[in-house]
């Protein structure tokens, strides 16, 4: 049913594994325009031996996605800048003739 998921960041349930350590995820639920739920994992908090640390979740899709747009706007503009004014020197000129008289 939509509209009854909270919005905000989640924390999940812990899970304890064989070695005693703790895991505890956290996501990010979104609404989108079309009334859906977005669900994003933001990380993993992992307690052992006392100790907390924070993993944060990496989107590799969106790391190469952010490099091929990169790598699409520099070409542009590489390839706007040399067809605007090459790079090799101007071949046209003007040609001069004289005649002794």
């Amino acid at each position: 049913m939509p509209g009854t998921a909270p919005r905000g960041v989640i924390f999940g349930d812990p899970h304890v594994t064989s070695d005693g350590t703790t895991v505890i995820t956290v996501s990010r639920v979104r609404r989108r325009r079309t009334g859906e739920d977005r669900v994003t994992a933001i990380g993993v908090y992992t307690v052992r031996e006392g100790r907390t640390t924070w993993t944060p979740a990496v989107d590799a899709d969106r790391i190469a996605l952010i490099g091929v747009v990169t790598g699409l706007i520099a070409a542009t503009l590489g390839s706007l800048a040399v067809l605007r004014k090459p790079p090799w020197p101007a071949m046209t000129g003007t040609i001069t003739v004289h005649r002794d008289r």
